[in-house]
Protein backbone atom coordinates (compact mmCIF):
# COMPACT_ATOMS: atom_id res chain seq x y z
CA UNK A 1 0.00 0.00 0.00
CA UNK A 2 1.44 3.72 -0.54
CA UNK A 3 0.29 7.02 1.17
CA UNK A 4 1.04 9.79 -0.61
CA UNK A 5 -0.48 13.54 0.16
CA UNK A 6 -2.69 16.15 -0.61
CA UNK A 7 -3.46 19.86 0.25
CA UNK A 8 -7.44 19.34 -1.22
CA UNK A 9 -8.76 16.32 -2.85
CA UNK A 10 -11.63 16.06 -5.33
CA UNK A 11 -13.61 13.14 -6.05
CA UNK A 12 -15.59 13.08 -9.12
CA UNK A 13 -14.64 15.02 -12.60
CA UNK A 14 -17.89 16.48 -13.84
CA UNK A 15 -18.62 19.87 -13.66
CA UNK A 16 -18.96 20.44 -9.70
CA UNK A 17 -15.51 18.88 -9.37
CA UNK A 18 -14.05 20.62 -12.50
CA UNK A 19 -15.00 24.27 -11.24
CA UNK A 20 -13.92 23.81 -7.61
CA UNK A 21 -10.53 22.72 -8.95
CA UNK A 22 -9.92 25.84 -10.96
CA UNK A 23 -11.60 28.10 -8.08
CA UNK A 24 -9.50 26.49 -5.17
CA UNK A 25 -5.87 26.19 -7.63
CA UNK A 26 -4.31 29.31 -7.36
CA UNK A 27 -4.41 29.54 -3.59
CA UNK A 28 -4.00 25.72 -2.90
CA UNK A 29 -2.74 22.64 -4.65
CA UNK A 30 -5.20 20.47 -5.54
CA UNK A 31 -5.99 16.32 -6.70
CA UNK A 32 -8.68 16.06 -8.89
CA UNK A 33 -9.89 11.82 -9.37
CA UNK A 34 -11.30 11.41 -12.36
CA UNK A 35 -11.08 7.62 -13.38
CA UNK A 36 -11.07 6.84 -17.25
CA UNK A 37 -14.06 4.74 -16.50
CA UNK A 38 -16.31 7.83 -15.24
CA UNK A 39 -15.23 10.02 -18.12
CA UNK A 40 -18.70 10.08 -19.11
CA UNK A 41 -20.11 10.87 -15.94
CA UNK A 42 -23.81 12.14 -15.73
CA UNK A 43 -22.29 16.25 -16.50
CA UNK A 44 -21.21 15.47 -19.91
CA UNK A 45 -24.48 14.23 -20.69
CA UNK A 46 -26.48 17.20 -19.75
CA UNK A 47 -28.26 18.40 -22.92
CA UNK A 48 -30.72 20.87 -22.05
CA UNK A 49 -28.43 23.97 -20.23
CA UNK A 50 -28.38 25.94 -17.43
CA UNK A 51 -31.32 27.23 -15.38
CA UNK A 52 -30.04 31.86 -14.47
CA UNK A 53 -31.85 34.84 -14.84
CA UNK A 54 -30.54 36.68 -17.93
CA UNK A 55 -33.14 38.21 -20.11
CA UNK A 56 -34.74 41.62 -19.25
CA UNK A 57 -38.17 40.06 -19.26
CA UNK A 58 -37.12 37.81 -16.60
CA UNK A 59 -36.05 38.38 -12.67
CA UNK A 60 -34.88 36.80 -9.13
CA UNK A 61 -37.92 36.81 -7.54
CA UNK A 62 -39.55 35.32 -10.67
CA UNK A 63 -36.87 32.18 -10.65
CA UNK A 64 -37.20 31.64 -6.95
CA UNK A 65 -40.95 30.85 -6.87
CA UNK A 66 -40.70 28.98 -9.71
CA UNK A 67 -38.26 26.30 -8.31
CA UNK A 68 -40.35 27.01 -4.67
CA UNK A 69 -43.65 25.78 -6.52
CA UNK A 70 -41.69 22.89 -8.18
CA UNK A 71 -40.22 21.67 -4.95
CA UNK A 72 -43.35 21.02 -3.87
CA UNK A 73 -43.40 23.00 -0.14
CA UNK A 74 -39.67 21.39 0.51
CA UNK A 75 -37.20 24.05 -0.92
CA UNK A 76 -35.10 25.75 1.91
CA UNK A 77 -35.73 28.85 0.63
CA UNK A 78 -32.43 30.68 1.78
CA UNK A 79 -30.56 27.52 -0.13
CA UNK A 80 -32.93 29.13 -3.55
CA UNK A 81 -32.53 32.30 -3.00
CA UNK A 82 -28.19 32.08 -2.69
CA UNK A 83 -28.47 29.97 -5.68
CA UNK A 84 -30.11 31.97 -8.15
CA UNK A 85 -28.84 35.15 -6.81
CA UNK A 86 -25.53 33.70 -7.95
CA UNK A 87 -26.41 33.12 -11.98
CA UNK A 88 -25.58 35.69 -14.01
CA UNK A 89 -21.97 35.57 -12.64
CA UNK A 90 -21.72 32.08 -12.56
CA UNK A 91 -22.66 32.50 -16.38
CA UNK A 92 -20.45 35.68 -16.95
CA UNK A 93 -17.23 33.04 -15.54
CA UNK A 94 -18.16 30.45 -18.14
CA UNK A 95 -18.63 32.56 -20.96
CA UNK A 96 -15.51 33.84 -19.55
CA UNK A 97 -13.98 30.94 -20.05
CA UNK A 98 -14.93 30.16 -23.21
CA UNK A 99 -18.05 27.68 -23.34
CA UNK A 100 -19.49 28.35 -26.99
CA UNK A 101 -23.74 28.77 -25.92
CA UNK A 102 -25.39 29.22 -28.46
CA UNK A 103 -26.39 33.01 -29.50
CA UNK A 104 -29.52 34.17 -30.19
CA UNK A 105 -29.90 35.53 -33.95
CA UNK A 106 -32.96 37.58 -33.06
CA UNK A 107 -31.16 40.96 -32.15
CA UNK A 108 -34.25 42.29 -30.42
CA UNK A 109 -34.20 39.40 -27.80
CA UNK A 110 -32.22 41.49 -25.33
CA UNK A 111 -29.98 39.29 -24.32
CA UNK A 112 -27.38 37.98 -27.00
CA UNK A 113 -27.22 34.07 -26.30
CA UNK A 114 -30.39 32.05 -27.24
CA UNK A 115 -32.75 31.37 -23.86
CA UNK A 116 -35.47 28.26 -24.28
CA UNK A 117 -37.86 27.44 -21.46
CA UNK A 118 -38.44 24.11 -19.93
CA UNK A 119 -40.72 22.27 -17.44
CA UNK A 120 -41.67 24.68 -14.22
CA UNK A 121 -39.86 27.76 -16.22
CA UNK A 122 -42.44 30.77 -16.24
CA UNK A 123 -39.78 32.29 -18.48
CA UNK A 124 -37.16 31.32 -20.85
CA UNK A 125 -34.18 31.10 -18.79
CA UNK A 126 -32.27 28.13 -19.84
CA UNK A 127 -28.72 29.37 -21.43
CA UNK A 128 -27.34 26.40 -23.79
CA UNK A 129 -25.07 25.31 -26.53
CA UNK A 130 -26.98 23.66 -28.60
CA UNK A 131 -28.31 20.49 -27.02
CA UNK A 132 -25.07 19.25 -25.66
CA UNK A 133 -24.29 21.62 -22.84
CA UNK A 134 -22.77 19.29 -20.47
CA UNK A 135 -20.37 18.08 -23.12
CA UNK A 136 -19.52 21.92 -23.86
CA UNK A 137 -19.35 23.01 -20.50
CA UNK A 138 -17.11 19.79 -19.18
CA UNK A 139 -14.42 20.29 -22.36
CA UNK A 140 -14.47 23.97 -21.68
CA UNK A 141 -13.52 23.21 -18.19
CA UNK A 142 -11.36 20.31 -18.56
CA UNK A 143 -8.80 22.42 -21.10
CA UNK A 144 -8.57 25.28 -18.29
CA UNK A 145 -7.70 22.14 -15.39
CA UNK A 146 -5.19 20.37 -17.81
CA UNK A 147 -3.53 23.68 -18.35
CA UNK A 148 -3.09 24.41 -14.59
CA UNK A 149 0.39 24.15 -13.43
CA UNK A 150 -1.65 23.30 -9.37
CA UNK A 151 -3.90 20.53 -10.18
CA UNK A 152 -2.71 17.41 -10.79
CA UNK A 153 -5.65 15.19 -12.61
CA UNK A 154 -5.79 11.31 -11.55
CA UNK A 155 -7.59 8.67 -13.88
CA UNK A 156 -6.00 5.50 -12.73
CA UNK A 157 -7.50 5.73 -9.37
CA UNK A 158 -10.85 5.24 -8.19
CA UNK A 159 -11.76 5.79 -4.03
CA UNK A 160 -13.76 3.24 -2.81
CA UNK A 161 -13.90 5.07 0.64
CA UNK A 162 -12.91 7.74 3.02
CA UNK A 163 -9.76 8.13 5.74
CA UNK A 164 -11.09 9.26 9.27
CA UNK A 165 -8.89 10.21 12.25
CA UNK A 166 -9.35 9.67 15.57
CA UNK A 167 -11.18 12.87 16.15
CA UNK A 168 -13.70 11.96 13.72
CA UNK A 169 -12.26 14.26 10.53
CA UNK A 170 -11.51 13.49 7.79
CA UNK A 171 -8.74 12.91 6.18
CA UNK A 172 -8.90 11.69 2.41
CA UNK A 173 -9.45 8.80 0.39
CA UNK A 174 -9.01 4.79 -0.17
CA UNK A 175 -8.17 3.79 -3.36
CA UNK A 176 -7.62 1.49 -5.98
CA UNK A 177 -5.35 1.85 -9.09
CA UNK A 178 -6.30 -0.02 -12.45
CA UNK A 179 -4.22 -3.03 -11.23
CA UNK A 180 -6.69 -3.16 -7.95
CA UNK A 181 -3.32 -2.08 -5.93
CA UNK A 182 -4.40 -0.33 -2.91
CA UNK A 183 -3.38 3.67 -2.25
CA UNK A 184 -4.30 6.04 0.48
CA UNK A 185 -4.65 9.82 -0.36
CA UNK A 186 -3.98 11.80 2.98
CA UNK A 187 -6.07 15.00 2.73
CA UNK A 188 -6.15 18.23 4.62
CA UNK A 189 -9.17 18.59 2.85
CA UNK A 190 -11.61 16.24 0.79
CA UNK A 191 -14.57 17.15 -1.49
CA UNK A 192 -17.21 14.80 -2.40
CA UNK A 193 -18.34 15.18 -6.42
CA UNK A 194 -19.26 11.86 -6.86
CA UNK A 195 -22.76 12.18 -8.52
CA UNK A 196 -26.64 10.87 -7.35
CA UNK A 197 -27.98 7.76 -7.00
CA UNK A 198 -29.54 6.97 -10.37
CA UNK A 199 -27.59 3.71 -10.93
CA UNK A 200 -29.84 1.55 -8.14
CA UNK A 201 -32.43 1.47 -10.56
CA UNK A 202 -32.76 -0.98 -13.77
CA UNK A 203 -33.54 1.94 -16.46
CA UNK A 204 -31.27 5.35 -16.48
CA UNK A 205 -30.95 8.20 -18.78
CA UNK A 206 -27.31 7.86 -18.53
CA UNK A 207 -24.84 4.66 -19.80
CA UNK A 208 -22.59 5.01 -16.12
CA UNK A 209 -24.58 6.27 -13.47
CA UNK A 210 -23.43 6.91 -10.28
CA UNK A 211 -25.07 4.23 -7.55
CA UNK A 212 -24.36 6.89 -4.02
CA UNK A 213 -21.07 5.47 -3.73
CA UNK A 214 -19.87 9.09 -2.13
CA UNK A 215 -23.08 9.29 -0.14
CA UNK A 216 -22.42 6.19 1.56
CA UNK A 217 -18.47 6.65 1.55
CA UNK A 218 -19.84 10.07 3.92
CA UNK A 219 -22.23 8.21 5.70
CA UNK A 220 -19.93 5.94 6.59
CA UNK A 221 -17.87 8.88 8.41
CA UNK A 222 -21.06 9.86 10.38
CA UNK A 223 -22.41 12.57 7.42
CA UNK A 224 -25.60 13.15 7.86
CA UNK A 225 -28.30 12.01 4.60
CA UNK A 226 -31.07 13.83 3.92
CA UNK A 227 -34.31 13.40 1.25
CA UNK A 228 -33.47 10.04 -0.43
CA UNK A 229 -36.89 8.87 -0.96
CA UNK A 230 -37.08 11.85 -3.89
CA UNK A 231 -35.62 10.60 -6.77
CA UNK A 232 -36.23 11.65 -9.63
CA UNK A 233 -37.00 9.71 -12.86
CA UNK A 234 -36.65 12.14 -16.50
CA UNK A 235 -40.11 11.66 -18.32
CA UNK A 236 -38.30 11.19 -21.78
CA UNK A 237 -35.85 9.06 -21.89
CA UNK A 238 -35.91 7.38 -25.65
CA UNK A 239 -37.64 3.95 -25.87
CA UNK A 240 -34.66 1.42 -27.29
CA UNK A 241 -34.80 -1.78 -25.42
CA UNK A 242 -31.50 -2.89 -27.16
CA UNK A 243 -29.89 0.23 -27.14
CA UNK A 244 -28.09 2.29 -24.84
CA UNK A 245 -29.60 4.86 -22.78
CA UNK A 246 -30.07 8.21 -24.30
CA UNK A 247 -32.28 11.43 -22.80
CA UNK A 248 -34.77 13.71 -24.99
CA UNK A 249 -34.26 16.90 -23.36
CA UNK A 250 -36.70 18.94 -21.38
CA UNK A 251 -35.78 21.28 -23.73
CA UNK A 252 -37.65 19.46 -26.99
CA UNK A 253 -40.95 20.15 -24.77
CA UNK A 254 -40.04 23.53 -24.00
CA UNK A 255 -39.40 24.14 -27.45
CA UNK A 256 -43.15 22.96 -28.33
CA UNK A 257 -42.85 18.92 -28.10
CA UNK A 258 -46.40 17.16 -27.48
CA UNK A 259 -46.54 13.77 -25.75
CA UNK A 260 -49.19 11.57 -27.18
CA UNK A 261 -50.41 7.97 -26.18
CA UNK A 262 -50.64 4.52 -28.49
CA UNK A 263 -53.85 6.36 -29.81
CA UNK A 264 -51.87 9.38 -31.01
CA UNK A 265 -53.76 11.61 -28.99
CA UNK A 266 -52.49 14.40 -26.01
CA UNK A 267 -53.01 13.50 -22.30
CA UNK A 268 -51.11 15.93 -20.61
CA UNK A 269 -53.88 19.02 -21.32
CA UNK A 270 -56.14 16.13 -18.89
CA UNK A 271 -53.62 15.92 -16.50
CA UNK A 272 -52.56 19.42 -15.69
CA UNK A 273 -52.83 22.95 -17.20
CA UNK A 274 -49.35 23.57 -17.57
CA UNK A 275 -49.39 20.28 -19.72
CA UNK A 276 -46.51 18.94 -21.09
CA UNK A 277 -44.58 22.12 -19.38
CA UNK A 278 -45.78 20.82 -15.62
CA UNK A 279 -43.03 19.83 -13.40
CA UNK A 280 -40.90 16.84 -14.09
CA UNK A 281 -42.31 14.81 -11.11
CA UNK A 282 -45.95 15.16 -12.38
CA UNK A 283 -45.34 14.58 -16.05
CA UNK A 284 -43.40 11.67 -14.92
CA UNK A 285 -46.79 10.21 -13.29
CA UNK A 286 -48.84 10.95 -15.90
CA UNK A 287 -46.84 8.94 -18.76
CA UNK A 288 -46.47 6.14 -15.99
CA UNK A 289 -49.94 5.97 -15.79
CA UNK A 290 -50.96 6.10 -19.66
CA UNK A 291 -48.53 3.37 -20.13
CA UNK A 292 -50.40 1.31 -17.54
CA UNK A 293 -54.13 2.31 -18.77
CA UNK A 294 -52.88 2.01 -22.13
CA UNK A 295 -50.99 -1.61 -21.82
CA UNK A 296 -47.83 -0.10 -23.55
CA UNK A 297 -44.37 0.20 -22.86
CA UNK A 298 -43.67 3.30 -24.11
CA UNK A 299 -45.33 7.22 -25.11
CA UNK A 300 -44.55 9.58 -27.91
CA UNK A 301 -42.87 12.54 -28.08
CA UNK A 302 -43.85 14.50 -31.64
CA UNK A 303 -42.06 17.56 -32.45
CA UNK A 304 -43.03 17.09 -36.00
CA UNK A 305 -44.67 20.26 -36.42
CA UNK A 306 -41.88 22.24 -35.44
CA UNK A 307 -40.33 21.49 -38.88
CA UNK A 308 -37.01 20.09 -40.19
CA UNK A 309 -34.91 22.92 -40.16
CA UNK A 310 -35.79 24.23 -36.91
CA UNK A 311 -35.52 20.30 -35.60
CA UNK A 312 -32.22 20.66 -36.62
CA UNK A 313 -31.08 23.83 -35.66
CA UNK A 314 -31.71 23.75 -31.76
CA UNK A 315 -31.50 19.56 -31.60
CA UNK A 316 -28.36 18.92 -33.85
CA UNK A 317 -27.50 16.13 -31.00
CA UNK A 318 -30.91 14.84 -30.46
CA UNK A 319 -31.05 14.54 -34.27
CA UNK A 320 -28.40 12.89 -35.25
CA UNK A 321 -28.06 10.37 -31.93
CA UNK A 322 -31.47 9.20 -33.04
CA UNK A 323 -31.24 9.10 -36.58
CA UNK A 324 -27.91 6.90 -35.67
CA UNK A 325 -30.51 4.12 -34.26
CA UNK A 326 -33.35 4.65 -37.37
CA UNK A 327 -35.31 7.09 -36.07
CA UNK A 328 -35.76 10.43 -37.97
CA UNK A 329 -37.71 12.61 -35.69
CA UNK A 330 -38.29 15.22 -37.98
CA UNK A 331 -41.04 12.82 -39.70
CA UNK A 332 -41.31 10.32 -36.98
CA UNK A 333 -42.59 10.54 -33.35
CA UNK A 334 -39.68 9.59 -30.66
CA UNK A 335 -40.73 6.66 -28.52
CA UNK A 336 -40.13 7.89 -24.74
CA UNK A 337 -40.44 6.28 -21.23
CA UNK A 338 -39.22 7.74 -17.96
CA UNK A 339 -36.30 6.52 -16.34
CA UNK A 340 -34.58 7.13 -13.04
CA UNK A 341 -32.19 10.68 -13.58
CA UNK A 342 -31.30 12.59 -10.52
CA UNK A 343 -31.49 12.64 -6.72
CA UNK A 344 -32.83 15.47 -5.27
CA UNK A 345 -31.42 13.60 -1.75
CA UNK A 346 -27.78 13.09 -0.74
CA UNK A 347 -25.14 14.44 1.97
CA UNK A 348 -26.95 17.02 3.66
CA UNK A 349 -24.59 20.31 3.74
CA UNK A 350 -24.93 23.97 3.60
CA UNK A 351 -24.18 27.29 1.36
CA UNK A 352 -20.44 26.63 1.63
CA UNK A 353 -20.82 22.97 0.71
CA UNK A 354 -19.80 21.52 4.43
CA UNK A 355 -20.70 18.71 5.66
CA UNK A 356 -21.34 17.29 9.12
CA UNK A 357 -18.11 15.91 8.98
CA UNK A 358 -15.08 18.24 9.69
CA UNK A 359 -13.08 18.59 5.56
CA UNK A 360 -15.59 17.15 4.26
CA UNK A 361 -17.37 19.03 1.80
CA UNK A 362 -19.67 17.48 -0.89
CA UNK A 363 -21.05 19.56 -4.29
CA UNK A 364 -22.88 18.42 -7.06
CA UNK A 365 -25.60 15.99 -7.38
CA UNK A 366 -23.82 14.08 -4.14
CA UNK A 367 -25.16 16.82 -1.95
CA UNK A 368 -28.63 17.66 -0.78
CA UNK A 369 -28.35 21.35 -0.37
CA UNK A 370 -31.91 22.44 0.50
CA UNK A 371 -32.23 24.11 -3.56
CA UNK A 372 -34.51 20.73 -4.84
CA UNK A 373 -36.67 20.32 -2.31
CA UNK A 374 -39.40 17.22 -2.95
CA UNK A 375 -38.76 17.72 -7.36
CA UNK A 376 -35.51 19.32 -8.90
CA UNK A 377 -36.85 21.88 -11.71
CA UNK A 378 -35.43 21.42 -14.84
CA UNK A 379 -31.63 22.77 -15.33
CA UNK A 380 -31.25 23.86 -12.31
CA UNK A 381 -28.92 21.32 -11.44
CA UNK A 382 -26.05 22.87 -13.70
CA UNK A 383 -26.45 25.95 -11.61
CA UNK A 384 -26.24 24.24 -8.03
CA UNK A 385 -22.94 22.59 -9.52
CA UNK A 386 -21.47 25.93 -10.26
CA UNK A 387 -22.91 28.36 -7.49
CA UNK A 388 -22.33 25.38 -4.57
CA UNK A 389 -18.64 24.62 -5.85
CA UNK A 390 -17.48 28.48 -6.31
CA UNK A 391 -18.97 28.94 -3.06
CA UNK A 392 -17.43 26.01 -1.35
CA UNK A 393 -14.07 27.26 -3.27
CA UNK A 394 -13.77 30.50 -1.57
CA UNK A 395 -14.02 28.87 1.71
CA UNK A 396 -11.15 26.09 0.86
CA UNK A 397 -8.82 29.12 -0.34
CA UNK A 398 -8.76 30.00 3.07
CA UNK A 399 -9.45 26.68 5.04
CA UNK A 400 -7.26 26.83 8.52
CA UNK A 401 -4.26 23.40 8.35
CA UNK A 402 -5.48 19.99 9.45
CA UNK A 403 -5.12 18.49 12.41
CA UNK A 404 -2.44 15.46 12.96
CA UNK A 405 -4.74 12.55 14.74
CA UNK A 406 -4.03 9.55 14.23
CA UNK A 407 -5.89 7.44 11.46
CA UNK A 408 -7.93 5.23 11.39
CA UNK A 409 -6.66 1.52 10.24
CA UNK A 410 -6.93 -0.15 6.53
CA UNK A 411 -6.13 -3.82 6.42
CA UNK A 412 -7.52 -5.36 3.38
CA UNK A 413 -8.49 -8.35 2.65
CA UNK A 414 -7.30 -11.03 0.03
CA UNK A 415 -10.25 -13.12 -0.73
CA UNK A 416 -11.45 -12.20 -4.17
CA UNK A 417 -15.72 -12.22 -4.36
CA UNK A 418 -16.45 -13.58 -8.04
CA UNK A 419 -17.65 -11.10 -10.75
CA UNK A 420 -20.62 -12.67 -11.53
CA UNK A 421 -21.61 -12.98 -8.24
CA UNK A 422 -21.31 -9.15 -7.92
CA UNK A 423 -23.22 -8.39 -11.01
CA UNK A 424 -26.12 -10.53 -9.84
CA UNK A 425 -26.49 -9.18 -6.44
CA UNK A 426 -26.12 -5.52 -8.19
CA UNK A 427 -28.68 -7.09 -11.28
CA UNK A 428 -31.52 -8.31 -7.88
CA UNK A 429 -30.90 -5.16 -5.98
CA UNK A 430 -31.93 -3.07 -8.96
CA UNK A 431 -34.74 -5.14 -10.07
CA UNK A 432 -36.36 -4.83 -6.09
CA UNK A 433 -36.04 -1.01 -6.69
CA UNK A 434 -37.21 -0.40 -10.09
CA UNK A 435 -40.64 -3.01 -8.99
CA UNK A 436 -41.22 -1.30 -5.42
CA UNK A 437 -39.47 1.99 -4.97
CA UNK A 438 -39.85 4.23 -8.11
CA UNK A 439 -41.95 6.33 -9.50
CA UNK A 440 -45.27 4.92 -7.77
CA UNK A 441 -44.54 2.90 -4.50
CA UNK A 442 -46.94 1.64 -2.42
CA UNK A 443 -46.87 0.74 1.43
CA UNK A 444 -46.53 -3.37 0.81
CA UNK A 445 -43.85 -2.85 -2.07
CA UNK A 446 -41.46 -0.69 0.36
CA UNK A 447 -42.05 -3.50 3.18
CA UNK A 448 -41.12 -5.66 0.46
CA UNK A 449 -38.23 -3.83 -0.95
CA UNK A 450 -36.56 -3.68 3.11
CA UNK A 451 -36.64 -7.31 3.44
CA UNK A 452 -35.73 -8.32 0.39
CA UNK A 453 -32.69 -5.41 0.22
CA UNK A 454 -31.82 -6.40 3.73
CA UNK A 455 -31.28 -10.20 2.75
CA UNK A 456 -28.99 -9.75 -0.17
CA UNK A 457 -27.10 -7.22 2.61
CA UNK A 458 -26.95 -10.54 4.93
CA UNK A 459 -25.81 -12.65 1.93
CA UNK A 460 -22.53 -10.22 1.57
CA UNK A 461 -22.06 -8.34 4.81
CA UNK A 462 -19.91 -11.62 5.98
CA UNK A 463 -17.55 -11.85 2.98
CA UNK A 464 -16.63 -8.14 3.27
CA UNK A 465 -13.84 -8.54 6.45
CA UNK A 466 -11.65 -10.70 4.52
CA UNK A 467 -12.33 -9.79 1.06
CA UNK A 468 -9.58 -8.46 -1.72
CA UNK A 469 -10.58 -4.53 -2.20
CA UNK A 470 -12.50 -4.62 -5.49
CA UNK A 471 -14.00 -1.40 -7.39
CA UNK A 472 -17.32 -3.19 -8.19
CA UNK A 473 -17.53 -4.70 -4.97
CA UNK A 474 -17.04 -1.50 -2.62
CA UNK A 475 -19.41 0.12 -5.25
CA UNK A 476 -22.44 -2.34 -4.50
CA UNK A 477 -21.67 -2.41 -0.64
CA UNK A 478 -22.25 0.94 -1.05
CA UNK A 479 -25.13 0.72 -3.43
CA UNK A 480 -27.09 -1.82 -1.16
CA UNK A 481 -27.10 0.33 2.34
CA UNK A 482 -27.73 3.45 0.07
CA UNK A 483 -30.79 1.65 -1.19
CA UNK A 484 -32.26 0.31 2.51
CA UNK A 485 -31.73 4.06 3.99
CA UNK A 486 -33.97 5.49 0.81
CA UNK A 487 -36.49 2.39 1.20
CA UNK A 488 -36.22 3.18 5.05
CA UNK A 489 -36.83 7.10 4.05
CA UNK A 490 -39.49 6.53 2.16
CA UNK A 491 -41.80 4.50 4.40
CA UNK A 492 -41.07 6.99 6.97
CA UNK A 493 -42.71 9.91 5.24
CA UNK A 494 -46.69 9.39 5.42
CA UNK A 495 -47.58 11.99 2.31
CA UNK A 496 -47.66 11.80 -1.13
CA UNK A 497 -45.08 14.59 -1.97
CA UNK A 498 -43.23 15.51 -5.28
CA UNK A 499 -41.33 12.43 -6.23
CA UNK A 500 -42.51 10.60 -3.36
CA UNK A 501 -45.79 8.95 -4.41
CA UNK A 502 -47.56 6.56 -2.57
CA UNK A 503 -51.26 5.98 -3.17
CA UNK A 504 -51.49 4.59 0.23
CA UNK A 505 -50.70 8.18 2.03
CA UNK A 506 -52.76 11.40 1.39
CA UNK A 507 -51.15 14.12 -1.04
CA UNK A 508 -50.05 16.59 1.36
CA UNK A 509 -52.54 19.20 2.39
CA UNK A 510 -50.94 22.78 3.89
CA UNK A 511 -48.74 20.66 6.18
CA UNK A 512 -45.06 21.83 6.71
CA UNK A 513 -43.33 19.07 5.77
CA UNK A 514 -39.65 18.79 7.34
CA UNK A 515 -36.36 16.94 5.28
CA UNK A 516 -36.01 13.28 5.50
CA UNK A 517 -32.53 13.19 7.74
CA UNK A 518 -30.57 9.65 8.44
CA UNK A 519 -27.37 8.30 9.32
CA UNK A 520 -25.51 5.22 8.27
CA UNK A 521 -26.32 4.32 11.81
CA UNK A 522 -30.00 4.26 11.94
CA UNK A 523 -30.68 1.16 9.38
CA UNK A 524 -30.10 -2.17 11.18
CA UNK A 525 -27.20 -4.69 10.57
CA UNK A 526 -25.04 -1.42 9.04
Amino acid sequence: MTDSKHEVLIIGGGIAGLVLALEVADRRRVTLLQPARDEQGASRWAQGGIAAVLSPQDDVEAHVADTLVAGDGLCDEAAVRFTVEQGPAAIGWLLSLGVPFTPDPDPEAGYPYHLTREGGHGARRIIHADDATGRAVVETLMAHVQAHPAIVLRTDLTAIGLISDSAGHCRGARCLDEEGQPHRLLAADTVLATGGASGLYRHTTSPRPASGEGMMMAAELGAELMNLEFQQFHPTCLYDPEGAPFLISEAVRGEGGLLLNAEGERFMPGVDPRAELAPRDVVARAIDAEMQRTGTDHVLLDIRHLGEAAIRHHFPTIHAHCASRGLDIAHTPIPVVPAAHYSCGGVTTNLEGTTTVPRLHAIGEVACTGLHGANRMASNSLLECLAFARSCGRRLRHAPPAGDAPLTAWRPGRSPVPGEEIAALRDEMRRIMSARVAIVRRDAGLDEAADALAELAARLAPRLPEAAPDVELASLWHALRLARLTVACARARRESRGLHFNPDCPVHGDSSPQPSRIHLGDLAGS
